[in-house]
């Protein structure tokens, strides 16, 4: 299974929020540390990585299980 320091549960949570609460959370985390994001929010396969891309924390790991998408983000420099 995934390896992470914090999770964060969004499910239930439309766009943009799933991201703003990630946004948040990462802020909050030593560079290095790990955060796993649930999300039901079909929109987060796009939104989710183009986060990571655009704020330099690496999109570690993705996966999908019934419906519910898992994201691993790695707090950046």
């Amino acid at each position: 299974m995934f390896q992470f320091d914090v999770e964060l549960d969004t499910s239930g949570l439309n766009c943009p929020l799933p991201v703003l609460k990630a946004r948040k959370a990462l802020s909050a985390m030593e560079s290095g540390q790990r955060l796993h994001l649930i999300v039901t929010d079909i929109g987060a396969n796009k939104d989710i990585p183009a986060f990571s891309k655009m704020t330099g924390n690496p999109l570690i790991e993705t996966s999908e299980q019934e419906g519910v998408l898992h994201f691993i983000l790695e707090k950046g420099a």
